[in-house]
């Protein structure tokens, strides 16, 4: 299983997969975060700008009808749905009236905006006066005769919202990668069995199968296109070898006949010399056709091994006398030269090979 991921993760399109996933993650995680954020920001921003209006219209009431006629406009806003946070504190610091259980002393202690969300604990209207504990942002203003007036909303349904939403986008998350890792698995899968049906055939090819082609199953793919090229291409180079082939064959044949009438004639010239000098050249000229014809044989030969329309047989061969056989053909030759030329091979050397295919390979 590991050795099978092993493969897949050096496949280039899951790596490029894997990379743009992770990418397209990353960015999703940031988009996502900057909006909720952003959106909560906004909120905040509504809340402010809410409490301000709400002071606005209490410091109407208070210039108006008094601290009694205003604490009684809070109490009447406290129990409306949804209604915002409305305190009163007295100079000690204690809650006389409003909506709120309890809140921080330290926060009933300071005046002005409360820019940091705080705990506190709401009054619900519930059958069974149940007692809720939530986050809030709030303006404390401060009265003449020391009493302060708390005006505040809450931020839990932001706050909530902007979890919701996060709990969702890790969840999201988890299960594209999870979905992205099957698919990743499946299609890596496939393309590793296409590579691997395309290994095998050229194996093959390698191995001599001229016949055998890389596979194209018809889906057209980029891994069809690029099988019907290199087929095209295998057929345009053994064609184009096939033809190579022939033409030796042609200038084997073409050139082993003369050299064999060539080699009759000396023969009989042979048969009606007299003269010993005479004799002696045409055996010559003789032995040198006969080598002559040993080599095209030879090509031929090898050609027809390479077409696979000719087995060579193979026979126990004196390797040691074979090598000795073409170092005195080239010893003259050497001599010729004016080059030193040495041999050291050791006796009965034995090797099951064609004769006459190792002595033109040497």
């Amino acid at each position: 299983m590991w050795d099978r991921l092993k493969q897949l993760s050096r496949v280039t399109a899951i790596r490029l997969s894997i990379a743009y996933t992770f990418a397209f993650g990353i960015l999703a995680v940031i988009l996502i975060f900057y909006m909720t954020g952003g959106a909560v920001d906004y909120l905040r921003q509504q809340f402010r700008q809410s409490i301000n209006e709400e002071i606005q219209s209490l410091e109407r009431i208070y210039g108006n009808r008094g601290l009694n006629g205003m604490i009684r406009e809070m109490e009447r806003r406290s129990h409306a749905p949804d209604a915002n946070l409305y305190v009163v504190i007295g100079p000690d610091g204690r809650i006389l009236a409003g909506n709120v259980l309890s809140v921080d002393p330290d926060v009933l202690a300071k005046t002005g905006w409360q820019e940091h969300p705080f705990e506190y604990e709401s009054l619900v209207d519930h059958d069974d006066d149940d007692e809720r504990s939530s986050r809030a942002v709030a303006r404390i203003m401060e009265l003449p005769n020391g009493m302060r007036i708390l005006i505040g909303q809450d931020i839990g349904e932001p706050e909530r919202f902007r979890n919701v939403v996060r709990r969702a986008l890790s969840l999201s998350m988890g299960m594209m990668l999870l979905a992205a890792i099957l698919i990743w698995f499946f299609v890596g899968r496939r393309a590793l069995k296409r590579i691997d049906m395309v290994s095998r055939s050229t194996e093959r090819i390698l191995a001599g199968d001229r016949s055998e082609r890389l596979p194209v199953v018809g889906s057209n793919d980029e891994f069809d296109r690029l099988s019907g090229r290199m087929n095209l291409m295998l057929d345009r180079i053994f064609l184009l070898d096939e033809g190579l082939r022939n033409v030796s064959d042609s200038i084997a044949h073409d050139l082993k006949t003369p050299l064999t009438r060539l080699r009759n004639k000396a023969d009989q010239a042979l048969a009606a010399a007299s003269n010993g000098h005479r004799q002696e050249l045409l055996s010559e000229i003789i032995l040198e056709a006969d080598q002559l014809i040993k080599t095209f044989n030879a090509l031929l030969m090898i050609s027809r091994v390479e077409a696979g329309s000719h087995v060579a047989e193979l026979q126990e061969t004196d390797l040691s006398e074979l090598l000795n056989d073409v170092a005195e053909l080239y010893e003259p030759v050497a001599e010729e030269e004016g080059v030193t030329f040495e041999i050291n091979i050791p006796a009965k050397l034995s090797v099951s090979a064609n004769r006459e295919l190792l002595s033109q390979a040497m």
